[in-house]
């Protein structure tokens, strides 16, 4: 068999690579396509997508084929045609189908390539069966084709996966060099094998098994066909593409809007223009707990029966048109489990092409914030301990109380209220305890004031305020006031023990004491002080010539602050006697301010300043120091060697290291405890514990202990028990009527036989009178002290009358200095 010499026509060779890149480029947008559509659509794309690019391969085999010129008529058996461009098609369908999937792994691309390349040389070798000649392969060269084919297959596999779904703006890049590498590895397989090819003349025509057709016009005919096939394609793919973007951006856009509608916190509630409701979203069946088929499809208006109030914006939202505009509200909404639930409504027009077409209702579930805010308005407005308003409110409440009245002839009552001893509880049982009391106090109040039309505020602290709007006269004030006293005058239990304290109120009347509330509060606050200064437990109006006593009070307050610099302070002494013998064994230091301008001052007048402002503590320490001192230069100068009583003020008691403090000053002045006497209150005396710890060790360090006021303050038994008291003493108050009160008189005798049988010295103070001395003496009340023998002297006065004729007397005895 004669081998025939072949030859190639270039300008075929040329197109058939240009085909190859085209199929190439073109099955790269198609399995872009592909992996983007779904179910029958997917189906159909598959299908359309094999044909063309089965159909642009076989063309770049076939025309690559056709390229060839043997010195020969060449003709091809069209049936085995047929059968090479069914492998085309088949290996793009696999090739399509394999890429199309959400993954490929190593083992699918080496098994898809496979099959592809299988396809591909069937394809080209039943291709060149199909012509007239015999033809001998070199087994190399087929061997050679075909690792051609399966690498060209698994590269074609990986682009086509690759790029399929790459959107950027270098896809057409991307692809098109990907599409040249592709054509490049396909051509190569072809004319690898053609060159595998040796062909030689027929013996016999083939030409009865298939239908003839003029090579040229064959070649020409696919060129054709193909490039219209594949342009046909190309573009179909564009057209798809465009419209599928525009799809996908619509879809991508419903997406974004479906999320924020579905996952929107706030509910949202969609109706057209007539009311009806189309669309609810998640978040209203969890604010409102309704469930979606009570009210889809029906009215808006079906929410009026759950709203707690009537709220007609609710009920014409649908009615809203592109010229109106509903401004957002809050609204109430009962649940139906009974609960409720606040709202806060914004209403959104829905408008397609500039018309209104409907609106979406946003509700947002304030409940929590709402409560949120009503609390601290609340806290505000009100006193956190006790829940009474603050002084915010009051002043408030006060101004509103005044405006409604400006024109009209109505008075009303403004109290303040001052706690006695509140100061003492607070520092003895901590400010714990000190919370509690004071809770127990504006219970009390608010009890004693049930039946008056009051407002009562805390205004920090133990001061509280009432407003009395049907307190019009004196006699209905002062039944107010009196109740309020006899409240609070009640035991306290605190801390296992029973706490007495005492009110302070003053009070004034609009618009007779002020005519705005800066005024009304000051004059009310200078009445209580009155109060306070009275002796306090008790209420007080206010007058005129209380302003000029107020204004006298802070005169003196500036100027005894400068008093102790200045040694204006000086100490008087009375002598307490002895019954039996008249003996002076003792004395009480008593304070006095020798005022430049006033003169000598009684304690009584500055020294409730002191307490208020604090500068009682520097002026008892001087007190204490300079009756020390006074004590020991007596005892110096010859005696007789007799105590000295110095009152103890509750901020000198209840100050850290007492014990300490009062050493120093002993150590300081050099007068032996012995010779010390220290006069308490019962009011010193509320938390038994610490007050005996402290008395325990003034004791032991031999300071004596006399307990101030007996039997006027809520005394008890127990404190007689308990504290290391050595002397007890009478208060005036029963003396100045014992010659006619019998009452006092059992009183006194009481007192003083009850501390006979404890062991313990009793003197009786304010004794004027021989009466007086001698119902005391038949009591055996074997001291005592007052003006019947002598007012408090100054000191030169006291060595004069007492200290020098007693020496006299007791000459000859060794006094211990």
């Amino acid at each position: 068999m004669e081998h025939q010499h072949s030859t190639y026509n270039e300008a075929l060779i040329i197109i058939s690579c240009i085909i190859a890149v085209v199929a190439s480029y073109s099955a790269l947008d198609l399995a872009g396509r592909i992996s983007t559509t779904k179910g029958k659509v997917r189906s159909l794309w598959l299908i359309c997508g094999a044909v063309s690019m089965g159909l642009g391969i076989w063309s770049m085999h076939f025309v690559g084929m056709l390229a060839l010129s043997l010195p020969m008529d060449i003709y091809y058996d069209m049936n085995l045609v047929f059968l090479s461009v069914v492998s085309a098609i088949s290996v793009s369908c696999i090739s399509l189908y394999i890429v199309s999937r959400n993954e490929l792994g190593p083992k699918q691309m080496l098994i898809g390539g496979a099959l592809m390349a299988t396809g591909i040389s069937a394809m080209h070798y039943i291709g060149m069966a199909a012509m007239n000649v015999d033809i001998t392969y070199s087994f190399g060269w087929v061997v050679l084709s075909i690792v051609i084919a399966v690498v060209a297959s698994i590269a074609a596999l990986w682009l086509l996966f690759y790029f399929r779904k790459d959107q950027s703006r270098f896809t057409v890049f991307y692809k098109l060099g990907s599409g040249l590498v592709m054509g490049a590895a396909i051509s190569g397989m072809h004319y690898t094998g053609m060159a595998a090819a040796h062909f030689h003349q027929a013996k016999q025509s083939m030409l009865s098994s298939g239908m003839r057709i003029e090579p040229e016009v064959l070649a020409y005919l696919i060129i054709a066909g193909t490039f219209i096939m594949l342009g046909m394609t190309l573009f179909g793919v564009f057209i798809n593409k465009r419209l599928t973007q525009k799809d996908s951006a619509i879809q991508e856009h419903e997406r974004w809007y479906t999320s924020l509608y579905n996952n929107n916190s706030d509910g949202i509630i969609s109706v057209d223009i007539e009311g009806k409701i189309i669309g609810f979203n998640p978040a209203v069946f969890r604010i409102t707990g309704f469930k979606e088929d009570q009210f889809q499809n029906k009215h808006i208006s079906s929410f009026d029966m759950y709203m707690s109030e009537d709220i007609q914006e609710e009920k014409q939202v649908y009615k809203m048109d592109a010229d109106q505009n509903q401004s957002p509200h809050e609204t109430t909404l009962i649940r139906k489990d009974g609960s409720l639930v606040e709202l806060y409504i914004i209403n959104v027009p829905v408008e397609i092409e500039e018309k209104v077409v409907g609106n979406h209702i946003i509700i947002k579930d304030i409940t929590k914030e709402k409560h949120s805010r009503e609390r601290i308005q609340y806290q505000a407005f009100h006193d956190e301990l006790t829940g009474l308003p603050n002084r915010r409110m009051f002043n408030q409440m006060l101004a509103q109380s005044i405006d409604t009245r400006h024109d009209r002839p109505f008075k009303f009552a403004v109290m303040v209220l001052d706690i006695d001893r509140f100061k003492m509880i607070n520092d003895s049982l901590g400010h714990t305890y000190g919370d509690l009391f004071l809770q127990m106090v504006s219970s009390r109040i608010s009890k004693a004031a049930e039946q008056f039309d009051v407002t009562l505020a805390r205004m920090g602290g133990d001061e509280f305020t009432v407003i009395c709007n049907n307190c019009d006269n004196e006699a209905e004030a002062s039944l107010l006031a009196e109740r309020i006293v006899r409240e609070i005058q009640l035991p306290y239990r605190l801390k296992d023990n029973d706490y007495f304290v005492s009110a302070s109120i003053g009070i004034a009347f609009y618009p007779e004491h002020g005519t705005d509330a800066v005024q009304l509060l000051k004059n009310a606050d200078t009445a209580m002080y009155e109060v306070k200064k009275n002796g306090k437990n008790g209420f007080q109006f206010f007058t005129p010539e209380l302003n000029a006593q107020l204004h006298e009070k802070i005169e003196l307050e500036g100027e005894l602050r400068k008093a102790i610099e200045r040694s204006e302070l000086l100490l008087h002494y009375q002598p307490q006697i002895r019954t039996g013998d008249s003996l002076m064994v003792g004395v009480e230091a008593l304070v006095r301010w020798n005022h430049p301008a006033k003169g000598l001052l009684a304690p009584g007048v500055f020294i409730p300043i002191a307490e208020e402002t604090g500068m009682i503590y520097d002026i008892g320490t001087w007190v204490l120091r300079e009756a020390c001192r006074q004590m020991r230069e007596w005892h110096r100068g010859g005696g007789p060697l007799i105590p000295v009583s110095v009152n103890l003020s509750a901020q000198q008691f209840h100050q850290p290291n007492l014990v300490g403090y009062i050493r120093n000053i002993l150590e300081d002045t050099g007068l032996d405890p012995q010779y010390l006497e220290l006069e308490i209150t019962e009011s010193m005396m509320m938390d038994a514990a610490v007050s005996a710890e402290i008395l325990n060790e003034l004791s032991q360090f031999g300071i004596r202990i006399s307990l101030d006021d007996f039997g006027t303050g809520y005394s008890s038994l127990g404190y007689l028990k308990l504290l290391p008291i050595d002397k007890l003493k009478i208060d005036r108050s029963f003396i100045t009527d014992i010659t006619m009160n019998e009452s006092d008189k059992a009183i006194v005798s009481t007192i003083i036989a009850m501390a006979h049988h404890l062991k313990m010295d009793v003197i009786a103070e304010g004794i004027e009178t021989k009466d007086q001395l001698d119902i005391l003496t038949a009591n055996k009340c074997e001291e005592i002290q007052g003006y019947y023998f002598s007012r408090p002297l100054s000191a030169t006065d006291v060595e004069a009358a007492f200290f020098a004729p007693m020496r006299i007397n007791i000459s000859g005895d060794d006094p211990k200095l």
